[in-house]
């Protein structure tokens, strides 16, 4: 499999929302990092469980792709997520994920998201009184 074709059935994975299937394209050794604060996943396990608290957090998570470029071993894109938190208003976010694929898995994904427009989005919004 290329790594064009991974990417394909990476993403498919996370537009049907399937946890299991996302953990299923990870190595073993694996490591899952959003960059916003968050400590990183290690392993099928813990990205299966990242990847349902997402799924939790905005069931309605959509994405829309601006860029990508593949390597032999890697790749790169530039997402627009878009969806409406469990507790707050719908969102346009900014989103870059750096892929490293070995042996046709992902070894590591380093997801780098505009931190401030997240925040807002999953703020709930105060009740004036």
């Amino acid at each position: 499999m290329t790594t064009r074709e991974l990417f394909e059935r990476y993403h498919a994975c996370w537009e049907a929302r399937d946890p299991d299937r996302i953990a299923e394209l990870h190595t073993p050794d694996s490591v899952f990092h959003v960059h916003s604060g968050q400590a990183p996943a290690h392993g099928p396990a813990a990205i299966r469980e990242a990847a349902a608290g997402t799924f939790a957090l905005v069931p309605d998570l959509a994405f829309t792709l601006v860029s990508l470029r593949t390597g032999d071993d890697f790749w790169v894109v530039q997402w627009k997520l878009t969806g409406t938190s469990a507790s707050g208003p719908p969102f346009e976010i900014d989103l870059a994920d750096f892929v490293l694929v070995e042996n046709g898995a992902v070894k590591e994904k380093h997801s780098y998201i505009d931190g401030a427009a997240m925040q807002a989005a999953l703020t709930p919004a105060a009740s004036s009184s």
